[in-house]
């Protein structure tokens, strides 16, 4: 194996352990309601507060040129042993709600250093790859977010501090292993200075706010799809089966679906790079876009339901890499990490939205179509991304193949 993939799986591997923490409390969501005697409201703040907390420090850290100014390395490893502690209060304390959600915000706050920074490494190891190498980031983000899921179906369904502690661990065994591989790369530029205007020209400058448009069309559907598929899994397997079993069916299935798109980051990263960014986004977001719609028809046949949900799983954030991509392709090279954190900070904003409207919905027509709402992003995104192509710009994406 070469110097660059040792480099890059291994920057991998520290990402997919830290960002475990995003999901550690929304995966122990049903033991949480019942230990605090939470409503569906509430338990969604513990999923939101990490949005928010993440919009909060990247859009801090973009503001501030954070991951073009300091060492990316240390910038991630600092980012992911914060959150590791921040995380791990919550079973150590105890103490209810209220402080679990400021300390879940605080989670997502340190997480803002994680995973854009990181996206800045891989991009200066990579250039006619580029593609891949962030689908491999991408990927192993999506692993971690589901290794939570998995977690609870081994350790317990109804024991949630072990999981929480056991993402803490394995997020700060992340932050080590980041402050050892996570050197920058031959495509690394010079050192930039501070200037807050960078982070405004994402949506100023056409071809960045296409990307960026089509990287919100695709946040609308991404992260309600995962905070809710563990809930829509149960209900549909409590139509013919046990809760103990629907529960522990729902954690191992959320955990496939999730994971699923670990390996539709890297199969799109390869494809983008060969085939075009912009038609490999657009392909991506018409097979997830159909698949929001198509699982209200199959909702209740929980094993018809979980085929179609690990199609949408592989789909759904297959096209996340390649916005990224976009971005450090048309941005200054001085100021790409700037632009990626600038990004990620408004499509998380964007995710808060969506999260709370799908159970809205839920609870005025049933679980069965409440996911159809997400299909209205991709389908936009689409229509932002189809636009870049034609734009002269679009000669700058892999290589030239837009």
């Amino acid at each position: 194996m070469t110097p660059k993939w040792r480099t890059l799986l291994l920057l991998a591997l520290a990402e997919l352990l830290a960002m475990g923490l995003w999901f550690s409390a929304t995966a122990v969501v049903p033991a949480l309601r019942a230990h605090w005697n939470l409503t569906a409201a509430q338990a969604a703040w513990l999923t939101m507060a990490v949005q928010l907390g993440f919009v909060t420090g990247a859009l801090g850290s973009a503001l501030l040129n954070v991951p073009d100014l300091f060492a990316p390395r240390k910038v991630i490893a600092v980012g992911a042993a914060a959150g590791a502690a921040l995380n791990a209060l919550v079973p150590l304390l105890g103490t209810g709600f209220g402080v679990a959600v400021g300390l879940r915000f605080a989670t997502g706050a340190a997480l803002a250093l994680v995973y854009p920074v990181g996206m800045k490494i891989m991009a200066t190891w990579t250039k006619e790859d580029r593609g891949l190498g962030l689908g491999l980031l991408v990927g192993a983000l999506t692993v971690g977010s589901a290794s939570p899921h998995l977690l609870r179906a081994v350790g317990g369904i109804g024991d949630w501090r072990p999981v929480m502690y056991a993402a803490s661990a394995f997020a700060l065994a992340g932050a080590g292993l980041a402050w050892w591989v996570g050197h920058l790369g031959p495509y690394r530029s010079a050192p930039a200075a501070f200037d807050w205007r960078r982070m405004t020209r994402s949506f100023t400058h056409r071809p960045l706010r296409l990307a960026n448009f089509g990287y919100l069309g695709h946040m609308w559907e991404l992260y309600a799809m995962w905070t809710w598929i563990p809930v829509f899994l149960a209900a549909s397997w409590a139509r013919v089966t046990s809760p103990p079993t629907a529960a522990t069916l729902a954690a191992v299935g959320a955990f496939a679906v999730i994971a699923a798109g670990g390996g539709g980051s890297l199969a799109a990263g390869w494809l983008a790079d060969r085939w075009g960014r912009t038609r490999t986004t657009v392909l991506s977001m018409a097979v997830s876009g159909a698949c929001a719609l198509l699982v209200g028809a199959v909702f209740g046949s929980p094993w018809l339901l979980t085929a179609v949900a690990l199609v949408w799983g592989f789909a759904i954030v297959a096209d996340s890499a390649q916005f990224s991509s976009s971005v450090s392709e048309l941005a200054e090279p001085e100021y790409v990490g700037t632009q990626l954190t600038t990004q990620t900070s408004v499509g998380f904003l964007l995710t808060l939205g969506s999260i709370q409207l799908v159970p809205l919905i839920a609870d005025r027509i049933g679980w069965r179509w409440s996911f159809a709402v997400l299909a209205v992003g991709p389908a936009l995104g689409s229509w932002a991304m189809l636009l870049l192509r034609r734009s002269p710009d679009a000669t700058k994406l892999a290589g030239g193949r837009g």
